[in-house]
């Protein structure tokens, strides 16, 4: 496991709030959001997002404030230099990766090409 001090991944503090809140209504403080990437959605890659306590040997994590990101290597060389918010409208509530690696993305924001 690599832990981070310079963060690769920018993180702003809505997301941070929105992932501390999450955590605490599962009453399970060893919970961190994991980030990964998947191949899929209408623009070749997708971002997905799920709550886990298992952190694998090679995983990094991103501290920042109070909560705790994984992420796989693979994931996280689609990620540098992105940042992660979370976004709430007339159209619901997501998390939202700017990606500047992204050629593309699509209008939901939740899958992109390289």
């Amino acid at each position: 496991m690599n832990t981070i001090k310079k963060l690769p991944l920018n993180i702003t503090d809505k997301a941070t709030e929105k992932i501390h809140h999450v955590i605490k209504t599962k009453k399970n403080e060893n919970l961190k959001l994991r980030i990964y990437i998947i191949g899929g959605g209408c623009n070749g890659f997708q971002y997905e997002f799920m709550l886990d306590s298992k952190k694998n040997t090679n995983d990094t994590i991103i501290k920042k404030s109070n909560v705790y990101l994984i992420i796989d290597p693979i994931s996280l060389q689609y990620l540098m230099g992105g940042t992660i918010d979370y976004k709430e409208d007339l159209e619901g509530s997501k998390f939202i990766i700017s990606n500047p690696n992204a050629k593309s993305t699509c209008g939901c924001g939740l899958s992109f090409g390289m």
